[in-house]
C-alpha cells in the first residue's frame, strides 16, 4: 500500500474516534493523563513528542510526521540537519514506544483509549476501548461464566423449587514450564518478525533514496544544483514584510530591502500603524509553509549527497547573492524581495495590483492561447483559482543558478515546491515543455494554476511553459 493510501486509511480510522470536538478533547485529555503518569515521569521530551504526534495526526497533518520535520519543528533543528548524525527523533520515538507499553501494561484494562507508535513510523495509531453496556450479551455471558446459573422449576405438587444447573469444571491450569515455553516461542517469533521487518524497511529506504538520486541526477533543475561544486543555499520568505506593505500601502523595492529600509516613508504613517510595523519587524520568521518545503528539498539534497544551507530572507545581504553559489528562493517578490533581483529574466512576472490588493502575474510575451495576465480569484480562504511560478534562471554576472518557487499566496508557493520535489511529475512537465531528462542546461519558467478551496490547494496544473532565450548561451 502506498504512503498516500496508508495516510488516507489512517485518516478514516482517526475520523471514527475523533469525529467531534468532544472526541478530540477526550483524546487530548487522555494524552495529558498518559504524559503526567508514572511511565512518562522524568521525560519531558518524550511527553512533548507524544503530544505533538497525536495532535498532528488528529489534525490530519501526516506530512508533519516525518523525521526531519519533527526534528525541525519540535526539537529546533535546522532544516538541513543531518538525520544520520543526529538521531534525536528516532531515539525519542523508541523511548515513547517503551513508555507507552509501560503505561498500558499498568492501566490498559481501565483505559478508554490506546495509543501506539508502529516501528518505522511516526504516525501514531489510536483506538478506543468501549466497555460493554450493562445488560449486553457480553456482560451476561461473563456473568454466566462467573456464577452458577439458577432457574425456577415447578415441582409436580405445584410448589416452586430452585434447581441449580452445574457448570463444567475449568480446564486444568497450565504449568509454569508450559508458560515459559510459550513465552520463549512468542519472543523468538517476535524477534524473527522484527528482523524481517527491519531488513524490508532498509531495503525500501535504500531503493527509495537510490531512485531519487538517479532521478535527480538527470532532472532539471536538480541535476544542475546538486552536481555543481558550489554551495546550495535556500532563502525562505519574509511574510512580515508582506504584511507591512499591506498596512503601509507602500511597496518595498529590492534596493530598500537590501538597505534594511523596510518602511520607506515612515512620516506618512499614523502612530498606530508605525507601532504595529515595529512589532512585526521584531521577528524574522518564515512563512508557515516554508519549513516543510525546506525539509523536502533538504531530504532530496541529502539523498544526492548535497548539503543545503537555509537562511531567512532578512538575514541575507546583497554580497551573499553575488557569488557563484546556487540558490533556491521561496516566495513571490512581495514576501521575498530578493526574487525581484532575478525576475527581469522572466516572461511571467508578479505585479502588485492595488485595485484587487493582491499580486497578479503578467505575461510579457503571450503566446497563442496564453493570457496577457493571470489574476487570482481566491483571496484569503476563499474558493477560486490562484497561480504560481517555477523558474530556473541564471545568477546575473555569476556562474551560479537560481531556482524560483513563488506563488500569489503561500499555498501557491507550496504547490510549486511539491511539483519540483515530485521528480516523475516534474520530468513529465518539463518533457511537455521540450526539455528532455538528462539534457544540457536550459533555463525555463512554468506557470502553475491551482484551485483553492478554503485555503487548500488542489488540482495543480501547468498552465504554460517557456524555455528562456539565454539557455543556449549557458
Amino acid at each position: 500500500m502506498s504512503q498516500a493510501h496508508q495516510n488516507e486509511a489512517r485518516t478514516i480510522e482517526l475520523a471514527k474516534i475523533a469525529g467531534t470536538e468532544e472526541d478530540i478533547a477526550l483524546i487530548q485529555q487522555h494524552v495529558k493523563e498518559v504524559v503526567e503518569g508514572a511511565a512518562f515521569k522524568g521525560s519531558h521530551r518524550s511527553g512533548q513528542f507524544l503530544k505533538y504526534i497525536v495532535d498532528q495526526a488528529i489534525a490530519g497533518h501526516f506530512e508533519s510526521l516525518k523525521e526531519r520535520v519533527i526534528g525541525v519543528e519540535l526539537f529546533g533543528r535546522a532544516p538541513s540537519y543531518d538525520t544520520g548524525d543526529d538521531a534525536i527523533v528516532r531515539v525519542t520515538a523508541s523511548d515513547v514506544r517503551k513508555r507507552l507499553l509501560q503505561h498500558y501494561g499498568r492501566y490498559g484494562s481501565i483505559s478508554q483509549f490506546r495509543i501506539s507508535l508502529p516501528l518505522g513510523s511516526y504516525i501514531p495509531e489510536i483506538w478506543r476501548d468501549t466497555p460493554p453496556v450493562a445488560g449486553s450479551p457480553h456482560q451476561e455471558a461473563a456473568h454466566e461464566v462467573q456464577h452458577p446459573h439458577s432457574e425456577a422449576v415447578t415441582h409436580p405438587n405445584g410448589h416452586i423449587v430452585s434447581s441449580e444447573i452445574s457448570v463444567p469444571a475449568p480446564a486444568p491450569l497450565t504449568t509454569i514450564a508450559d508458560l515459559n515455553q510459550k513465552k520463549r516461542r512468542r519472543w523468538l517469533a517476535a524477534c524473527l518478525v522484527l528482523t524481517i521487518a527491519n531488513v524490508a524497511l532498509w531495503g525500501i529506504l535504500w531503493n527509495h533514496f537510490a531512485r531519487r538520486r538517479t532521478e535527480a541526477s538527470s532532472t532539471l533543475p536538480w541535476s544542475v544544483l546538486f552536481n555543481s561544486p558550489h554551495a546550495l543555499q535556500l532563502i525562505t520568505s519574509d511574510p512580515d514584510i508582506g504584511e507591512i506593505q499591506g498596512y503601509t500601502d507602500q511597496q518595498i523595492s529590492v534596493s530598500d530591502y537590501a538597505n534594511h529600509n523596510y518602511i520607506p516613508n515612515p512620516d506618512k504613517l499614523t502612530p498606530g500603524i508605525s507601532q504595529l510595523c515595529q512589532i512585526l519587524l521584531r521577528g524574522n520568521k518564515a512563512s508557515l509553509v516554508d519549513t516543510p518545503i525546506a525539509v523536502s528539498i533538504a531530504e532530496l539534497a541529502q539523498a544526492n549527497s548535497k548539503k543545503i544551507e537555509v537562511h531567512p530572507a532578512r538575514s541575507v545581504q546583497l554580497p551573499n547573492l553575488q557569488t557563484d553559489d546556487n540558490f533556491v528562493l521561496l516566495g513571490s517578490p512581495r514576501s521575498n524581495p530578493w526574487s525581484t533581483f532575478f525576475s527581469d529574466q522572466l516572461n511571467f512576472r508578479f505585479v502588485y495590483d492595488k485595485n484587487s490588493g493582491q499580486e497578479i502575474i503578467r505575461n510579457l510575451h503571450p503566446r497563442p492561447h496564453e493570457q496577457a495576465q493571470y489574476v487570482p480569484t481566491a483571496l484569503g480562504w476563499a474558493t477560486g483559482q490562484s497561480y504560481a511560478i517555477v523558474a530556473l534562471v541564471r545568477n546575473p554576472d555569476q556562474n551560479g543558478q537560481v531556482l524560483l518557487l513563488g506563488g500569489a499566496n503561500a499555498e501557491g508557493t507550496e504547490a510549486a515546491s511539491k511539483l519540483v520535489t515530485d521528480l516523475p511529475r516534474l520530468t513529465a512537465a518539463l518533457g511537455d515543455c521540450g526539455i528532455p531528462p538528462g539534457g544540457a542546461l536550459q533555463h525555463f519558467e512554468l506557470l502553475l494554476r491551482l484551485n483553492m478551496m478554503t485555503g487548500s490547494p488542489t488540482n495543480v496544473n501547468v498552465e504554460a511553459c517557456h524555455i528562456l532565450p539565454d539557455s543556449a548561451a549557458h
